[in-house]
């Protein structure tokens, strides 16, 4: 039997990302989103949604660029931190002791102890109510090296420890059970 529920946002878990924006040290912020996702490989596009009274908001929409770090259970405590605290009132990446880097590509800085940062230009921003998405095309992926197979080039998701947010929670991220395509694959013959 199943309990209804009124209609909601119930996809999760989600990625509890950092967002980081800004052209210039003195406005570089951050901000935690969870409504964030990949819609396009070719070319490489995903998304941010966020609500337009945040701080982030105006200065990703002036700039147009963004890049998204993924967190790891090192980062749990600064990413929560930084979603329930605004730019306008702390310099977020000084209270929580993180390292800005400008991006390869973009001017928004990267989060250095971030595992993955994904920079991102934005093409199209949509109002959706609440939240408008920003829908941005993937410019550049810096990877943490500690974080990549020397043998495969893979990144290792069970090393880098990445978290997730469900309705209001973090969870770590479990170990591997499958591999794509995995429930098809032939059998080796012996």
């Amino acid at each position: 039997m199943k309990v209804q529920w009124k209609p909601g946002t119930m996809l999760y878990p989600l990625p509890a990302a950092l967002i980081s924006c800004g052209a210039q040290e003195a406005e570089y912020n951050l901000m935690t989103v969870s409504w964030v996702g990949t819609i396009c490989t070719n070319p490489p596009m995903c998304y941010i949604s966020v609500r337009p009274e945040r701080h982030s908001y105006e200065i990703i929409k002036r700039h147009k660029e963004f890049v998204i770090n993924l967190t790891n259970e090192t980062m749990a405590f600064a990413t929560d931190w930084c979603g329930v605290r605004s730019g306008r009132d702390f310099n977020k990446f000084a209270e929580m002791k993180l390292t800005p880097r400008k991006g390869e590509v973009v001017d928004a800085p990267i989060v250095l102890e971030a595992p993955l940062s994904i920079e991102c230009r934005v093409t199209q921003i949509t109002p959706l109510g609440s939240h408008d998405m920003f829908i941005a095309e993937v410019v550049n992926v810096q990877a943490d090296s500690r974080y990549v197979d020397s043998s495969t080039g893979e990144f290792n998701l069970s090393e880098a420890k990445l978290i997730a947010y469900s309705h209001g929670h973090y969870y770590r991220l479990g170990e591997e059970i499958g591999r794509f395509g995995w429930s098809v694959r032939k059998k080796k013959k012996f």
